[in-house]
């Protein structure tokens, strides 16, 4: 039986991981993802503390943003290891912050590039006064193009939800 729904779930197209539960969050939670994802743990969204987001692959890039004074380093989970978490299906994601503020994102911008969800900041978690709990950062490092006003744009700050679509 368990084969058959390997199989089977191997020839829709859907990985047995895809089909899995998220834990529930243990701590606040500071991301709600909604929409077209495979994986929740609060209904059919997917809800995050810190620990959980701290659990995905994540990356550090260093840079100058015309957000801050000077060079600063900033870690998270990379957006797209969020996406895998949930099963994300969708080709954009709404990016919305915690004052209404959103920006649409292409799922390819995150595939392409090790965009992050920022949650710290030279090693300090980010607060909702300092753009926190999560902070879209592109990787100027790595890709210098990127800094630009379109991106600047993406890069939504105090996020708290993410609509896939």
């Amino acid at each position: 039986m368990r084969h058959s729904l390997i199989a089977l779930a191997l020839a829709s197209g859907v990985s047995a991981a895809s089909a899995a539960e998220l834990p529930e969050p243990t701590g606040p939670v500071v991301l709600v993802v909604t929409g077209e994802i495979a994986n929740t743990n609060m209904g059919d969204e997917a809800h995050f503390d810190l620990a959980m987001l701290d659990a995905l692959a994540s990356r550090e890039t260093v840079i100058e943003t015309p957000w801050y004074e000077g060079t600063k380093a900033f870690s998270g989970p990379m957006i797209a290891a969020l996406l895998d978490a949930v099963g994300a299906e969708g080709e954009t994601l709404r990016v919305n912050a915690l004052n209404d503020y959103s920006a649409e994102i292409p799922r390819s911008d995150v595939v392409d590039y090790p965009v992050i969800l920022a949650t710290r900041i030279d090693g300090d978690t980010l607060s909702v006064r300092d753009k926190g709990p999560g902070f879209v950062i592109y990787p100027f490092d790595v890709a210098p193009d990127l800094y630009n006003e379109m991106t600047f744009g993406r890069s939504v700050w105090q996020v708290g939800s993410i609509d896939v679509f």
